[in-house]
């Protein structure tokens, strides 16, 4: 039976790729709104991190040394983005797009198959198959978004979202704990609305704290692609709402969520 979170990752990846085939390379060297990180930048980290989970299922040799070599750059002065750069060949523009696209091609197609119950390694904790490829979709869906914004595109979800929902959620705890602060003993309600329309509800025991509106701004507030005061996120409860101040739903340092009003659709609002 097919990997289903695979499918979903490649199908977001086609429609990062479909907003970006016909652009110019200089468009590529624009700054998007997320720490001023080029489209270039955004393709980097997203090819290097693909590739990375690619060898954590096929070769786990290969992905420590991988991991290895990371951190002894970074140690060494180099930066991130530019290490990145030299993993993807130095390429940029649609030639980077190319390098970008092949590789997600590759790893959807690898885990496709795989035994989603099977541990990898990761950066942090080991993980399941089907959450390795399932944080490259939340990845890929994140990353885009400051593509989108930049290219004033409001981008069109579809229901494999879910998938971030679900990350969201599981992190709750991960978000408390991360910033050293005593985990909530219950995680608030949550009624958000599809792409399609449908309901999708969670923790309807809660009568406390509750989340409501639509599944995409639950997913921009979790990735910190959006302020929570930038959406339309009814909130209530003292939990839901400190939840919602910090959370969280990647791994690394705590992470504050962008100033309120500095994440938008170009065009639209303040831009």
């Amino acid at each position: 039976m097919s990997l289903e979170q695979s499918i979903d990752f490649k199908e977001e990846s086609i429609s990062l790729y479909d907003l970006l085939k016909d652009k110019d390379d200089d468009v590529f060297n624009f700054n998007t709104q997320f720490k001023s990180w080029t489209i270039n930048d955004v393709l980097y980290h997203l090819h290097v991190w693909n590739n990375a989970a690619y060898l954590s299922l096929t070769d786990e040799e290969k992905f420590s040394n991988f991991m290895e070599d990371f951190f002894k750059a970074v140690k060494n002065g180099k930066s991130p983005r530019a290490y990145e750069k030299e993993l993807s060949n130095n390429k940029s523009g649609q030639e980077l797009l190319t390098e970008w696209k092949n590789g997600y091609e590759k790893i959807s197609k690898e885990f496709l198959n795989a035994d989603p119950k099977k541990r990898v390694k990761w950066a942090g904790p080991d993980m399941s198959v089907r959450s390795s490829i399932t944080a490259r979709h939340m990845e890929t869906w994140s990353h885009g978004q400051e593509i989108y914004d930049l290219l004033g595109e409001v981008r069109t979800d579809k229901d494999r979202i879910k998938n971030i929902v679900i990350i969201g959620i599981n992190t709750f705890g991960w978000t408390f704990i991360n910033r050293s602060m005593k985990v909530p003993k219950e995680t608030p309600k949550l009624v958000l609305q599809a792409p399609s329309k449908e309901t999708w509800e969670w923790n309807l025991d809660n009568t406390q704290d509750s989340i409501t509106g639509t599944a995409t701004e639950f997913c921009q507030v979790v990735t910190q692609v959006r302020n929570i005061e930038d959406t339309g996120l009814i909130v209530k409860g003292d939990v839901a709402s400190k939840w919602m101040s910090i959370a969280q739903c990647f791994a690394g340092p705590p992470e504050d969520p962008p100033l309120k009003g500095s994440r938008h659709t170009k065009g639209e609002g303040n831009g």
